[in-house]
């Protein structure tokens, strides 16, 4: 599903097939998860392809990479330049494009100077589908800060995510919500989560999560529309049977949520705050001005 025999991606600073793209089996990225990425999502619009906040997106691969000692070889002018010759050459527009740095030979436990540079985009759906989801609040937690830097988009940091998820989704479940090391509700395996009650939003604050990029547009949207919306520390018990959530990030866009550990929110998703956000949001990826339409 994510390449053909046709496929074009960037690799090294050449222009490959992805077909006839190889890496080695001792490269300390699989190895040991040393190795950073983005998930980013270019939109067919009147204009042409519209890649949603790449500057942000390539800002936050830099950062990154220097929090994980690797040296990436170009700017984010040049990666996003890459990034949208890449759409050109595989002719697609609405698109989920994948950078990855990852590091070559080296089984020490200091990063590799031997860096390697992809970009790769295909064509995908909404991560979590069209659907509500019904969500499990799940055993494992998210990595202590003192661990590792939780703000940093490492490749290592998603097994945390695939057992939270696997374990969801094997009792049931749609999705997993993790909590801090505290007991606060933290985020999913990979969105941020937003709820809502007697018309008010609120997330957690940053410092145990992964701010994401969506998110930060949910605020840039509240503010726009007008929407009360709170940084808080909140448990499970406090969410349960709220009016509504949801969950954002780039992949899964705006995604609502129908219920948590089986407790449904109180309102159809029709009549939440987030459903309007999902809406304001469509409009501002396509380069629309987001209407307030309570």
């Amino acid at each position: 599903m994510y390449f053909n025999e046709n496929t074009v991606l960037f690799l090294d600073g050449k222009w490959l097939k992805a077909s006839e793209t190889a890496t080695s089996l001792y490269n300390q990225t699989l190895h040991y998860g040393n190795g950073v990425f983005e998930g980013i999502r270019s939109y067919e619009t009147e204009h042409g392809p519209s890649i949603f906040k790449a500057k942000e997106h390539y800002e936050r691969l830099l950062y990154s990479a220097e929090k994980m000692y690797i040296d990436i070889p170009y700017t984010v002018d040049e990666l996003t330049a890459k990034t949208y010759k890449l759409l050109e050459l595989n002719g697609i527009q609405d698109a989920y494009i994948r950078p990855l740095v990852y590091l070559g030979e080296d089984l020490h436990l200091n990063p590799s100077s031997d860096v390697h540079v992809l970009l790769a985009a295909w064509e995908w759906d909404k991560y979590l589908g069209d659907q509500l989801v019904d969500v499990m609040t799940s055993p494992f937690q998210r990595p202590n800060p003192k661990s590792c830097f939780v703000d940093a988009k490492v490749t290592g940091h998603y097994s945390n995510s695939i057992l939270a998820s696997t374990d969801a989704k094997r009792k049931g479940f749609d999705e997993a919500l993790l909590l801090d090391m505290n007991g606060y509700v933290a985020e999913g395996p990979g969105a941020n989560f937003f709820y809502e009650k007697d018309n008010k939003l609120y997330t957690c604050p940053t410092g145990n999560i992964l701010p994401g990029i969506t998110r930060a547009t949910m605020f840039e949207l509240c503010e726009l529309l007008e929407i009360e919306l709170e940084e808080r520390f909140f448990t499970p018990e406090e969410i349960r049977g709220a009016d509504g959530a949801f969950f954002v990030g780039t992949a899964a866009e705006v995604a609502g949520i129908s219920s948590l550990d089986r407790v449904p929110f109180k309102l159809s998703w029709e009549d939440t705050i987030g459903f309007e956000l999902s809406k304001a949001y469509k409009r501002k990826v396509l380069e629309q001005e987001p209407v307030y339409i309570f």
